[in-house]
């Protein structure tokens, strides 16, 4: 299983002020920390990546541009033309950060606590 490790999340982004309550409610601490939980107990493999691009990058050609997020939830690559949700897209990228981070031999681990 593989997470992006958003340590240090609140002091990189900006968000809207709609967004920020959410964000900073640490709801997101807890469910990452919820499935670490879940995984250690399930015997089940978790490693953390670098989020940096996941949801900029094609999946499929790999090419990067902020353009490629036209909106929210759609994901058009300007490369090679592929269209698809962009939560889709992200979660293939993450995915491929993960199994390349395992084969490497990093190991699985959980963040300490904020």
């Amino acid at each position: 299983m593989a997470l992006e490790d958003l340590t240090g999340v609140r002091e990189r982004v900006r968000l809207r002020k709609d967004q920020q309550t959410s964000v900073h409610s640490g709801s997101f601490h807890q469910l990452g920390r919820y499935i670490a939980y879940k995984a250690e107990r399930a015997g089940v493999p978790l490693v953390y990546i670098d989020p940096a691009y996941t949801s900029q990058q094609c999946s499929q050609c790999h090419h990067i541009d902020r353009r490629n997020r036209s909106s929210q939830s759609k994901f058009a690559c300007r490369a090679c033309g592929v269209t698809m949700h962009a939560d889709d897209n992200a979660s293939r990228n993450i995915a491929r950060k993960g199994h390349a981070a395992w084969t490497a031999g990093r190991q699985s681990r959980v963040p300490e606590p904020a």
